[in-house]
């Protein structure tokens, strides 16, 4: 299926897009990421999900571990 945003904020677009080289990710696949995210069905993650989770996170190094806490945590 195929969905449609219109009339987004520049703002909004420009963030969006900074998420996603931040990912490692294309604007397309950061949006179904968020989307997905959204529609998971509530409750705790069993260990599979929680290792599929981490490594769709691609990261190599506990620094960028730690990097990427920081980046969110100066972003609130």
């Amino acid at each position: 299926m195929n969905l449609s945003i219109k009339n987004a904020p520049d703002d909004v677009v420009r963030r969006l897009r900074q998420r996603a080289e931040r990912n490692r990710r294309s604007l397309q696949g950061e949006l179904l990421a968020i989307i997905e995210e959204a529609a998971r069905p509530v409750g705790p993650l069993t260990p599979d999900e929680i290792l599929a989770e981490v490594g769709m996170l691609g990261l190599r190094t506990p620094a960028e571990a730690a990097d990427m806490v920081r980046a969110d945590r100066d972003g609130r």
